[in-house]
C-alpha cells in the first residue's frame, strides 16, 4: 500500500491544512483561554488546538483509514500502509492565544519512516506553503528558492525558545553570543513558519533546540526542497537536540557555532 501517489497524499495534506486554518481562523472565540498546559505553565493548549487536530485526523482516516497519525495533541496510531501523518494542529498556539497572526497548520506525511509530503498552511498571511519529496518547494503556484548564502555577519537568523526555564536560560545565553556576530535575529513563534520563510528567503537561517517532530516535519521538508541544508548536531538529521536549516553556504559556519557553544546542551 506504500505505492500511493504523492500527488494524492499533498491533495489531502492540502485539503485538511485548508479546512483546519479556516476552524482556527474563523472559529476563534473571543474568550479563548488556556485548556490545559504541558511541559510548563506557559507551554499551553487551547480548547481550538484540540479542535483542529480532531478535524485534521478526521479527514484523513476518512480517506485513509489504514494510515498511521502522530499529533501534538494525543493523536497516536501506527497505522498498516506504510503512511504515517505527523500534525501539528496549531504551531504557534501562544501567538494565537494573544491574537497575533503567526500561526500555522502543519501537516507532513511520512511513507516508511521518510517525510514525502509537507503543508504549512499560514492562513493570517493567506500563504499555503508546501513540498513534494523531489518536487521542490513551493509558495502557492511559486516555486521557493533559499537566498544566496551570506557571510554569518550579513545573515537574519530565525530561532525559537523553549518552555522549560534552565533550557531558556541557554538559550539566551546562546543568542547573547551569536547576535554580535549576525546581521540580526528574529524570533517569530512558530517553528514551522520560520522554516518555510527560510525557504522563501526571507530569513537566512534558523535554528532551535527542543523542537518535537510534528514542529519539524513539514516544515523541514520545505525548506530542504528549496535549496535549504538541514539537520542537526554534525551528521544527525534536524531533531529535538538541535534542528537547523539555512542556506548552503551558510549552514556549516553556524552548525560550528552551535556545535562549539555549550550553552545550548542541556
Amino acid at each position: 500500500m506504500t505505492d500511493t501517489p504523492l500527488s494524492e497524499l499533498l491533495d489531502l495534506a492540502l485539503e485538511a491544512g485548508r479546512r483546519a486554518g479556516a476552524l482556527l481562523r474563523d472559529g476563534r472565540p473571543d474568550d479563548l483561554t488556556v485548556a490545559r498546559t504541558k511541559t510548563s505553565a506557559v507551554d499551553v493548549v487551547t480548547e481550538m488546538d484540540i479542535a483542529a487536530e480532531k478535524l485534521i485526523t478526521g479527514f484523513l482516516a476518512e480517506h485513509r483509514p489504514h494510515d498511521g497519525f502522530l499529533g501534538e495533541e494525543g493523536a497516536a496510531t501506527p497505522g498498516t500502509s506504510g503512511i504515517r501523518w505527523v500534525v501539528d494542529p496549531l504551531d504557534g498556539t501562544v501567538n494565537y492565544l494573544y491574537g497575533l497572526p503567526t500561526w500555522a497548520v502543519s501537516i507532513a506525511a511520512e511513507r516508511d519512516g521518510e517525510t514525502v509530503v509537507g503543508v504549512v498552511e499560514v492562513p493570517l498571511r493567506g500563504e499555503t506553503f508546501h513540498a513534494v519529496l523531489g518536487g521542490g518547494a513551493w509558495l502557492g503556484d511559486r516555486r521557493l528558492a533559499v537566498r544566496p548564502s551570506p557571510a554569518l555577519d550579513q545573515a537574519l537568523v530565525a530561532t525559537g525558545f523553549g518552555y522549560l526555564q534552565a533550557r531558556r536560560a541557554r538559550q539566551a545565553e546562546i543568542v547573547r553570543q551569536l547576535l554580535p556576530r549576525v546581521r540580526d535575529i528574529r524570533r517569530g513563534g512558530s517553528a514551522a513558519i520560520d522554516l518555510c520563510d527560510v525557504a522563501a528567503g526571507r530569513v537566512d537561517a534558523y535554528y532551535e533546540r527542543g523542537l518535537n517532530p510534528w514542529d519539524l516535519a513539514a516544515g523541514v521538508l520545505v525548506a530542504r526542497e528549496a535549496g535549504a541544508l538541514t539537520g542537526g548536531r554534525p551528521g544527525d538529521p534536524a531533531s529535538g537536540e538541535l534542528a537547523l536549516a539555512a542556506s548552503p553556504g551558510l549552514f556549516g559556519t553556524l552548525q560550528e557555532f552551535l556545535e562549539e557553544s555549550e550553552a545550548w546542551r542541556d
